[in-house]
């Protein structure tokens, strides 16, 4: 199936949950916010939420610096 991650299409299994795709694009679930079709999720829904076809997310990496 086919999803939208900040703009670009990706397609993923039909099973994926957030978590596995965070994980697929090497990314630290406890370093990113979310926001899943418009609403923004807490890191603990991340293992529940299992996208679906036609999803657009928006994934923000936080950075630190000095």
């Amino acid at each position: 199936m086919d999803i939208t991650v900040n703009g670009q299409q990706r397609t993923v299994a039909t099973t994926t949950s957030l978590a596995d795709l965070l994980a697929a694009m090497n990314l630290n679930p406890q370093r990113v916010a979310v926001e899943h079709n418009g609403t923004i999720l807490s890191q603990a829904d991340f293992a529940t939420t299992t996208l679906g076809d036609g999803d657009k997310l928006e994934i923000v990496s936080f950075v630190g610096g000095g």
